[in-house]
């Protein structure tokens, strides 16, 4: 029989491969890509990887993270009949490669000056793969604003939640939020633990969002379709039920094992999809929670 702790750490290790071949195989994946104008300069672009908020006006371009690396081009098409201005800004919600890919790209051929959280700058210096065009220029640790495009543009570090170096970013005069991966609008989210991620930061995040929000926002999350509160509001119950559900399972000294081999809400199979399907959920809720 395997001891618990040593299940946990296998479970652990095949999440970490797992969840490294679908990224690879997401990024390879043949998907085109879309453009929403929203309202005044913002855009939302969808294509591999994170959705990215555009505001492109006559002061030139901000781009609200830029996918994977293989996207630089499918995104200079989709930029072009947008604005002739030349400025480029890049605004990284959090390191992961499906919100910063393209950075090295943008920052080469664009003279783009690339804005991010410090913890953003520490990640992306410790990984080996990183080039240094791809690290951001100008990094900070509560937040910072932007005024192009006849916009003003709000960039703010949230605690600890989806990773440790969390920004959302609001239109001000649009009333349009980007969330970066703290909304994944109808699919369970990625919580990386390994990453600072926090379960209980990332609900406490959600519930702020949706302070600062109402019915008439438009919201771009970090991944599915464009949102409203009420979706958002949608996600936060599901995640709060969650946790609910996982310390009441942990109340009754379950192993995970157990947990796994268990019964499940039913209501789990709606927000299953392939990259966090029901298991890694629990397994996150599980190491997740005290």
């Amino acid at each position: 029989m395997v001891k618990p702790r040593l299940f946990r750490t296998i479970q652990h290790l095949a999440l970490i491969i797992s969840l490294s071949i679908m990224a690879s195989t997401f990024a390879n994946a043949d998907q085109p890509v879309t453009v929403t104008h929203l309202a005044g300069s913002v855009h939302m672009l969808e294509g591999k990887g994170g959705n990215i908020g555009i505001s492109a006006g006559e002061d030139g371009f901000i781009l609200i993270d830029d996918q994977f690396a293989d996207m630089a081009a499918p995104i200079e098409a989709a930029l072009k009949p947008l604005s002739n201005g030349k400025r480029f800004y890049v605004v990284n919600t959090h390191y992961h490669a499906d919100h910063t890919g393209g950075n090295a790209h943008f920052s080469t051929t664009r003279n783009a000056t690339v804005f991010a959280h410090n913890n953003v700058m520490i990640r992306l210096q410790n990984d080996d793969k990183t080039s240094p065009e791809a690290l951001p220029v100008v990094t900070y640790k509560d937040g910072v604003s932007l005024h192009l495009n006849n916009e003003i543009i709000h960039v703010r570090h949230l605690s600890a939640g989806h990773t440790d170096g969390d920004s959302i970013v609001y239109f001000e005069r649009t009333d349009i939020l980007h969330t970066g991966d703290l909304f994944f609008n109808g699919m369970f989210p990625y919580i990386d633990l390994s990453s600072g991620g926090d379960v209980r930061g990332y609900s406490a995040n959600v519930h702020s969002l949706i302070e600062r929000v109402d019915i008439d926002t438009k919201i771009i999350p970090g991944h599915g379709p464009q949102a409203t509160r009420k979706d958002l509001e949608k996600f936060a119950n599901m995640i709060d039920q969650s946790i609910s559900w996982m310390e009441h399972q942990k109340s009754k000294k379950l192993s995970l094992e157990q947990i796994q081999s268990g019964d499940k809400p039913d209501w789990f199979a709606q927000w299953s999809w392939n990259f966090i399907p029901t298991e890694r959920w629990v397994t996150t809720l599980y190491e997740g929670i005290e």
